[in-house]
């Protein structure tokens, strides 16, 4: 992939040839699996049950996750949220505020990819409109997003990666904000200065934009009853894949409710809907912009998404079944010894795992197990392995085009993983804030005892 990239020049090649280059790779970890006979069909079994266990449950979510983005389109909820953030948003500071606003939203949710899904998509569109990069915003977006689901006690990344480490939930979010809070600092500091040297070449004013949405939508208030029922459920603590459903119920209900009118030919039948859900709609608003912003790809859109996730599972159930994995990291753990280079190597190793199996979850869990008598042996505490391994996986999960969170928000935001990648500064930040930390000890204690002599 890294050479391909180098060679044409181009991050849509990942987006391409993603399927075809991972089922390469697993055939030849098949093929070299079998010449040193490292795997039986029972391992391989169990790789696949185990790689299988944590990415599927992403496929109803994608699907979702396009119904949610066809149906708050359609139905007035993002161009809403564009209209009035193009009112109260200072263009200035559009990438700091939408980072911050990101980060708040999922602290209260505890979810980056209903984030991103919802109030993301919105200001992709903002940006789009305030003349901003893509890759810039997408960067702020996920940014702001990934920050608030590691500071969530409501998020499932936090809770595995302290429980796979043996760690006390708030303790570890407590003990994550050493490196975290730095990294967010800077972020929001390149954003700011980032809008402050911005020069807009957007091809359209905000006042034209507000216009074309006003004469194509119904823009009113009551259409954020839509996302307000959604945050509801997910501060509820309803599962995620019901949010999502329950979001696109809502986001169908709205259509005939609030724009009833908007797309033509559309007769409210439940055939008609489905072929909204399922085929791209476009709509003629006279403005080019406007039209690329609410054109929405449904289930389609989505399907070569599902095809890239299915693919990762089969390459990581193969690293996982033929052992390769255990071998590679067991002859990295093996002669640790130094804060520093168990500090260092954990990070690469998240880097690593999330490469390999495709998934974040699987990647702590792994990386958990893996470090924890390293962590021991050394006298490091379990907190510093479980901070260590939500800088280094859940945050860099979705800067790798393969893994699930980078396959997905790519999609959502439609923007390339290579593109945005640059500008995602607190996802770039964390793991070497990580590695800083631990080069200087900074609140690192040891766990091993100090044995003082007796006195006469």
């Amino acid at each position: 992939m890294l050479i391909g990239i180098i060679v044409c020049g181009s991050a849509d090649l990942i987006n391409t040839y993603s399927p075809a280059i991972l089922l390469s790779a697993t055939a030849l970890c098949l093929l070299l699996g079998r010449m040193s006979r490292s795997y039986s069909r029972r391992s391989l079994a169990m790789g696949l049950r185990r790689s299988a266990t944590q990415i599927l449950p992403a496929v109803p979510m994608l699907l979702f996750i396009s119904m949610v983005a066809t149906t708050w389109m359609l139905s007035g909820v993002v161009p809403t949220l564009i209209d009035y953030g193009l009112h109260v948003i200072n263009p200035t500071y559009f990438l700091a505020i939408a980072c911050a606003v990101c980060a708040g939203v999922s602290v209260l949710t505890g979810s980056s990819w209903s984030t991103i899904a919802t109030i993301g998509v919105a200001f992709m569109g903002i940006g789009t409109v305030l003349g901003y990069s893509e890759a810039w915003v997408a960067g702020a977006i996920i940014s702001g997003a990934y920050f608030g689901d590691k500071m969530s006690p409501l998020s499932d990344t936090t809770v595995v990666a302290s429980s796979a480490c043996g760690v006390d939930l708030f303790k570890h979010i407590r003990y994550m904000m050493l490196t975290s809070a730095p990294a967010m600092a800077v972020a929001l500091a390149v954003y700011a200065v980032a809008g402050i040297f911005h020069e807009s070449s957007a091809d359209v004013s905000a006042s034209d934009m507000i216009g074309s949405l006003r004469a194509t939508f119904n823009i009113t208030p009551w259409t954020l009853v839509i996302p307000a029922i959604t945050v509801t459920l997910l501060l509820l603590r309803v599962p995620t894949l019901w949010v999502l459903a329950a979001g696109a119920a809502t986001g169908a209900a709205g259509i005939y409710l609030f724009q009833p009118e908007l797309i033509p030919g559309f007769s409210g039948s439940a055939a008609a809907l489905w072929g909204v859900l399922w085929g791209e709609t476009t709509l003629s608003t006279g403005s080019e912009l406007l039209d690329s912003l609410a054109a929405t790809s449904g289930i389609t859109g989505m399907l070569p998404t599902i095809g890239l996730v299915l693919s990762a599972m089969i390459f990581g159930a193969a690293m996982l079944g033929t052992g390769m994995i255990a071998s590679i990291t067991h002859a990295i753990t093996r002669r640790l010894s130094r804060r520093g280079s168990i500090v260092g190597t954990t990070v690469a190793s998240g880097l690593f795992l999330n490469s390999c199996t495709a998934d974040q979850y699987l990647s702590l869990i792994i990386g958990g197990n893996m470090y924890r008598n390293v962590y021991r042996r050394a006298g490091l505490e379990p907190r510093l392995l479980s901070r260590t391994m939500e800088d280094s996986v859940s945050v860099t999960s979705v800067l790798i085009p393969w893994n699930s969170c980078g396959v997905t928000q790519s999609a959502v935001l439609g923007v390339a993983t290579v593109a945005y990648l640059p500008f995602c500064i607190f996802n770039l930040m964390s793991p070497l804030m990580s590695i800083i930390m631990a080069m200087t000890g900074f609140k690192i204690r040891s766990t091993r005892r100090t044995i003082v002599p007796a006195t006469a």
